[in-house]
Formats: C-alpha cells, structure tokens, sequence
C-alpha cells in the first residue's frame, strides 16, 4: 500500500518493518550516501545525546516500545525522520511512513480506516508524518479524533516551530521532541565513519585529511545529510592515483564554495568606472569622484544603480563617523526614482561630493566582516535561551525568555544579560574610530563596557 507517494509500512504481522523493495537493475550503492548511511539503530545514530543518551526519556520510550504521539521539531538534517525508521524497526506496532507533501484528506481517510480497523483487533498503529507543517487546518482537524481515541499513535517531524504550525489540539496531545542542529565534531565524526563503513567508502581507497572533513563540517551548518553530500561530491570529484582517490583542499574549497556572480567580459569598463567613483570617495577626492560620475551618467548607466552603490559607501566608508551621509545617499536614491534622468545628476553630484567631503570611517564595515566570518563557522550556535521569544505556552515551558532583563526598567538602562553564545562570549566587533561623530560613539561604547565590567 503506497500512501502520498511511500510505501505504508503497517503488516497484519505485528513487524512494524520498513520494507522497501529493489529493483533487480538497483544497485546498493546507486543510492546517495546520505540514504546508504542512514542510522539503523540508536547506537549508530549520530547527535542528540540530550535526547536519546543513555537513561535519556526518548531512549528509554523507543527501547521498550512505548512510544506516545510526539513531535520531532528541528532544523534539516538532524535525525528526524531516521529516528522515525528506528523506531519503525523496533515496534511491534503497524507503523506507516506518510508524507504531507503529496497526501489529502482522501488518503489521511484510508489510512485511518486502516488504523482503526487494527484497534478493534487489538493491534496498534503508529503514524509518521513527515513535514506535518504542510498539512493544513483541515488535515491536521481529520488526525484529532482518531489519537484521541488511541486509534492511532501520531508521529510528526518538522522543521517549523510546532507552536505555530500545528493545530493546539493536536499538539495539546504531542510530546514535543526538539532536535539540534548537529556539532561540528559530531559531523566530523560521522564523516570519518563515511570513510571507513563499507556503506559508504569503505571498499575505495579514500585518501582525506581530518582538517579537510573538519572543512565539510562546519560548512555543513548542524546539517548530516549536508555533510555526506557534501563529502560525496568531493570523493566522486578527487584526484585518482591508480587505485586511491585523494581529496584535496581545492577540491573541498570548490564543493563548498558558494557561486560566484559571472560578468560579461565586454562591461568590464562599467566595472572598472564604478571603482573609480568609490574609490575617488574613499580618497576625499570631490572633483575626480564628480568626473567619474559624469562619466558614467553620461555613458548611459542607470542612475539608480550609481545611488545604490553611493548608499552602500556612505555605511561602508563613512558610517558612524557622519550618520548624515547615509540620509543624504539615500535621499539621492529616492530623488532618482521621482524624477531620473537627467534632473537626478544633481542629486547624484550632492551625494557624492557630501561623501567625498565626509569624515570617513569603516568600522562598521569592519564589525560586519568579522562577525560574517564567525557566523559563517558557528551558524549552529543557538540563540541564548534569555532572549528568545516565547509567545506561546511550549516554548515557555522550554524556559524561552526566562530570565530576561528589560534595559528600559533599569536604573542605568543597561543590564548584565548575556546575548552572545557561550562560545562567542566577550567577543568584540565593532570599533569605533576618533573620526568625526564616531568619536563621541566610542565614548559612550566605552562607558558601557566599564558599567558591565563593574556589574
């Protein structure tokens, strides 16, 4: 039996197994990585030791098959729906693999039929719901009656908060599960497994440093099925030596790198004016800044391209040191877009002589790159528990907020609340200049810092 577009999983036997059939032209390893090593017991599942750590709750439901409706609410490729199959594995229940992509209200029907004929036969049946946040109201309305009356035992997996997607009723009578993202180390060391399980790499000779597998890793962002792929793609792409495919750092940094913007070659010029302009600015330089201006203008370029880059300089360039500059490009920008050309070249040559004359700062530009490059190598931290929002009763109940200290209510208007991770505390990014306004900016950052110092 095929429900949206799976194989129904539940046999009149009690099982409880996936079955899934191969055709005689399949070969096992046609299959992605990612699906060939695909956890088939708890001891080979990799993360969320909180959860499923010896003498942990949801371990200890799975082992002794008393498995109640639950949801599993986590980011991509963290378990979901392989910890569906462990327990499709384990239970002595029918259990039914079925997708909210491709099913209605029709087949959510058939299978309850189904679920409720075993009841009366004393038999249970546990149901899957992967992405159970597609379902909408309605869908979600035809489970109710049937956990309601122990019909079914409802099992969801999504990656949206369950407290906004699913249905109160529904989710009143759910255990929520949260899973996280996975740990760099934890991805390492599933990668390292790759290498060496026969169902991955295992029959090939794989030559791949731990730095480089580290390098997949983070670039994986807590994602596992991110990580194999990746890790795929970089073997199915290494350099052959007879027998041995080695994987080097080149190939890695291209399976990771994210794509490039290709320019036709014939608008290098157009390139090479908007330089000039920037950095004509960058320089203090008015006249040479309104000379490229005119070129281009003049050229034919789009005025409001020219404002958007104009925009971009007077944070980049100028930022704090005159908070003005940003009013003034953008000002020009939205004069372009009234009245273009060619009564917006004055507006354009304001701008950008301001600019030129402006006092110049890249601090901001700075604390952005530097926060950018520990963001891009920690996009896995979690948001400190202190501040984050808690509009309903679950998240509450997972201490969302507790603890949170309103600045408004403070003597000083500051508080010691931590809103850095753990990992990133007392990191620095921004620093302020002596350059014009800015200075009076670091003065005030740096008396902060001493308040939070002293409390």
């Amino acid at each position: 039996m095929t429900i949206g577009g799976r194989r129904a999983c539940g046999n009149s036997r009690k099982e409880g197994i996936v079955i899934e059939q191969r055709t005689l032209f399949e070969k096992e390893d046609s299959e992605p990585l990612a699906a060939r090593l695909r956890p088939r017991t708890l001891d080979e599942f990799c993360g969320q030791k909180h959860l499923l750590g010896e003498g942990k709750v949801l371990r200890r439901l799975i082992e002794s098959d008393r498995v109640g409706s639950m949801i599993f609410w986590g980011p991509p490729g963290v378990g979901k729906t392989t910890l569906a199959r462990i327990i499709a594995n384990r239970t002595k229940a029918n259990f039914i693999d079925f997708s909210a992509v491709t099913s209605g209200i029709k087949e959510i029907k058939q299978v309850m039929e189904q679920a409720e004929k075993n009841r009366r036969f004393g038999d249970k049946t546990i149901l899957f719901v992967d992405e159970i946040h597609r379902f909408n109201k309605a869908q979600q309305d035809a489970f109710l009656p049937f956990v309601e009356k122990g019909s079914i035992i409802l099992i969801g997996a999504t990656t949206e908060n369950p407290s906004f997607e699913v249905n109160g009723a529904l989710l009143s009578r759910c255990k929520v599960f949260v899973l996280q993202a996975l740990k760099t180390e934890e991805l390492a060391e599933l990668l390292r497994r790759a290498v060496k399980d026969e169902r991955g790499f295992g029959k090939q000779d794989v030559e791949i440093s731990d730095e480089l597998l580290e390098m997949i890793a983070n670039f994986a962002n807590g994602d596992a099925r991110s990580a194999l792929s990746t890790l795929e793609m970089a073997v199915l792409n290494g350099e052959l030596d007879g027998d041995r495919t080695v994987v080097t750092r080149e190939t890695v940094e291209q399976c990771t790198s994210r794509k490039s913007l290709l320019y036709d070659k014939t608008g290098e010029e157009h390139y090479n004016l908007i330089s000039a302009l920037h950095k004509s600015m960058r320089n203090s330089d008015p006249d040479a800044a309104v000379y490229w201006l005119a070129r281009m203008l003049e050229a034919g370029e789009d005025p409001i391209y020219i404002a958007r880059r104009v925009t971009r300089f007077a944070s980049e360039d100028v930022g704090l040191a005159d908070p003005r500059a940003l009013e003034i490009a953008v000002a020009a920008y939205q004069a372009c877009h009234l009245i273009g050309m060619p009564e917006c070249t004055v507006h354009l040559t304001e701008a950008v002589v301001y600019l030129s004359m402006a006092p110049k700062s890249n601090a901001l530009y700075v604390a952005y790159g530097m926060a950018k490059k520990d963001a891009l190598s920690m996009l896995s931290e979690p948001v400190p528990l202190v501040i984050r929002n808690a509009p309903t009763r679950l998240m509450k109940e997972l201490d969302y907020g507790k603890g949170y200290q309103y600045a408004h209510d403070a003597e000083d208007k500051l508080t010691n609340m931590q809103c850095l991770p753990d990992s990133l505390l007392g990191k620095e990014y921004y620093f302020p200049t002596e350059e014009g306004v800015e200075s009076r900016y670091k003065e005030r950052l740096q008396a902060i810092k001493e308040w939070k110092k002293q409390h």
